[in-house]
């Protein structure tokens, strides 16, 4: 669940990325549309303007974050296709996981006790 959750933030993060970048671009095409006397200062600024509020506009309506449970079918799948090297950093959490879960449990006597982070979820 948590490999599920790490892609949607890269995906996330690279159209927030990809947004930002074209932003950079788009002002730097103005200014040096600006230097070489194209457009006047005042034209730049509001077209520079624009094309920032039309990419926040788009990007509102058109990045849509949804996120699914797994079946355990799909889990599965997803199991087959790692990597020895992916498999491994699996195990690594799930070791990590299991020591928060015992250290909690040390420190309320309760067993079944899960880690702050877990107990609220």
């Amino acid at each position: 669940m948590d490999i599920l959750g790490d892609g949607i933030k890269k995906v996330l993060l690279a159209g927030i990325g990809a947004v930002a970048v074209t932003a950079e671009k788009s002002k730097e095409v103005l200014d040096e549309m600006v230097r070489k006397g194209e457009l006047t200062v005042e034209q730049g600024k509001a077209l520079n303007e624009e094309l920032k509020h039309n990419i926040k506009k788009t990007v509102r309506d058109n990045v849509n974050v949804s996120v699914k449970t797994s079946t355990p079918e799909e889990l599965d799948e997803l199991l087959e296709k790692m990597t020895p090297e992916q498999m491994e950093q699996l195990k690594s959490r799930i070791r990590e996981m299991e020591t928060k879960e015992a250290e909690a449990a040390e420190e309320t006597g309760d067993p079944d006790a899960k880690p702050d982070d877990e107990a609220e979820a």
